[in-house]
Order: structure tokens, then C-alpha cells, then sequence
């Protein structure tokens, strides 16, 4: 299998009953849950009963998200698969630098609560949307927004396929462009325009937080969604950007091959980004945990 990273995902991926067979099944999963339903009453009625709707409400959707994807982490060390390395899309990077060492279980969720809470807020300010912009480039993308005032590319998440965020009501006239240019503009499933200026508020609030946060340092290489490369800088600063930053996931997943991962496993309740990763390095390997944790 060589050397491993643990790859966490991003909202989109949420769906209701994550983690409930991990739960029953494994005990060092089961403990991930308690601790997070002793930190947020409801979490784990969330994550098990809650509707669609309810767990796409950002402030539902990241504890949740966090709770599975830590308790999955958690499982397949307890199996003795370790990562040599750990990155996360978006929410996905605070569930990382826990499996990395820079914070404890408990801060990690305890900042994801106030993560979500703040983004949420946030949207709700504005009239915002996202849409996936598929078989087009990146220099195409980032040229048609460029049209617009307040529409920006946000995601790189792999070879044909950008996100971008944005005002609302731009997002039809720049959706019809793309068509025009030969690609196709998927609405996206979220509350806001992530990733882009519209949460630099919630981007200097969490900052404000995370200032307060012992962190240590990184006990495997941790990559940024900001900068596409490991941590060598102020953790606190990477994390709080990120928020308003676009997410250079193809240049990160690059990266993590140059510097010798061959195998990636995605801690989370779906397949996104496993899916990403063949498309970006067909080369390396990729598999979802869910994948795993059945083969065990």
C-alpha cells in the first residue's frame, strides 16, 4: 500500500444516519460520538435521525460531519492503518490537523461548532450560491467570473471541474456564459458563497478564536487548503484563512504525491473525494474508509 494520507472531506458529503454503524460497531468509535454529544447535546440525533434539511443547516452539518469523520479516523488507526500524512477539504482540515496533533479531539470539535455556527451567519447576510462549473478549465472559469462583480472561482478541485461562489442573482447570467463556452454549471447544495469574500467576517471571527487555542505542532506533514503545502506557518492562520480562501485541492493532491504518499484513504461518509483524487492522479491509490472498514 506504501505511504498513506488521510484525506478528510468537505460539506456535500453529509447524509442522514453517518456513522450510526461505525457507533454500534466499533467502541473506539462509539467514544468519538459520546465525547461530541457531551461538548453539543443532539449531535448524535443528528447525525443518526436528522433529515436532509436539518443536517444541510452549515451549523448541523460540520459538528456532524467532524463527529464521523474523527471516529472513522480513529477506527482504522485502532486497526493499525496510520497516515504519513493528513489534509482536509474545507471543514475537512479542522478533523485533519486533530489526526495530525496540532489539537485534541475535544478543541477540534469544540472549534468545528463555532466554524459552522459563524459560516452560517454569515450566509444568512447575503443572497449567495455555489455551482459546480464542469469541463471547462481553470483559466476559463476564472476569466468568466471575472465578468461579474461578486461571483469568484473558490474550489480547484481537480482536472474540468471548479466552484465557484457568488451572489445569487449573477449566478444565472454567468451559468448560461458557462453553457455558451461549453461547459455545464451544477447548483451546488449549500447555504453560502464558501470560500470567497463574502466570509471574511466569519474568516476574522474564527481567527479571533483560534488565537485563544493551544495548538502543538504537527506530528505528520498537515496541507493547506491556502497554500497547497504542508504547515510551516502559524496553524491558526492557515485555518481561519481558509475559510475565505479558495481551496487549491488539485495543487494540494499533487503536492502530497510529490512528497511521496501513494495511497490515499478519505475519512468520510461518501466517496467525493476519492472520486476527485483518481481523476487528479490516476497513478495513486484511492479509497473511501467505508471501503476499508468493510474489507476489516
Amino acid at each position: 500500500m506504501g505511504k498513506i494520507a488521510f484525506v478528510c472531506s468537505g460539506q456535500g458529503d453529509q447524509h442522514p444516519g453517518m456513522g450510526k454503524e461505525l457507533y454500534e460497531k466499533y467502541e473506539t468509535a462509539a467514544r468519538v460520538f459520546e465525547m461530541c454529544e457531551s461538548l453539543r447535546p443532539g449531535t448524535l440525533k443528528q447525525c443518526f435521525e436528522g433529515t436532509d434539511e436539518e443536517l444541510q443547516r452549515t451549523g448541523n452539518t460540520q459538528p456532524c460531519l467532524f463527529a464521523a469523520e474523527l471516529a472513522m479516523a480513529c477506527v482504522l488507526k485502532e486497526q493499525g492503518i496510520c497516515p504519513s500524512a493528513a489534509a482536509g477539504f474545507s471543514l475537512g482540515e479542522v478533523t485533519a490537523a486533530v489526526i495530525a496533533g496540532i489539537l485534541s479531539q475535544e478543541e477540534g470539535f469544540r472549534l468545528v461548532c463555532i466554524r459552522g455556527r459563524l459560516m452560517e451567519q454569515e450566509a444568512e447576510k447575503h443572497d449567495t450560491s455555489m455551482a459546480a462549473v464542469v469541463r471547462l478549465t481553470p483559466e476559463q472559469v476564472s476569466e468568466l467570473c471575472s465578468g461579474y462583480s461578486q461571483i469568484y472561482p473558490v474550489n480547484f478541485n481537480g482536472p474540468g471541474q471548479v466552484s465557484v461562489s457568488g451572489l445569487s442573482v449573477q449566478m444565472p447570467a454567468f451559468c448560461a456564459e458557462v453553457k455558451k463556452a461549453g461547459g455545464r454549471a451544477i447548483p451546488l447544495k449549500v447555504q453560502g458563497a464558501f470560500h470567497s469574500p463574502f466570509m471574511k467576517e466569519a474568516a476574522d471571527a474564527f481567527a479571533r478564536e483560534l488565537s485563544r487555542v493551544p495548538m502543538k505542532k504537527s506530528e505528520i506533514p498537515l496541507y493547506s487548503n491556502v497554500t497547497a503545502e504542508p504547515y510551516t506557518e502559524d496553524a491558526a492562520s492557515l485555518l481561519s484563512r481558509q475559510i475565505a480562501s479558495p481551496v487549491q485541492w488539485e495543487k494540494l493532491i499533487k503536492a502530497v504525491i510529490r512528497d511521496g504518499i501513494e495511497t490515499f484513504i478519505e475519512i468520510g461518509p461518501g466517496k467525493t473525494l476519492t472520486n476527485m483524487i483518481r481523476k487528479i492522479a490516476p497513478e495513486a491509490e484511492a479509497y473511501s474508509a467505508l471501503e476499508k472498514l468493510k474489507e476489516s
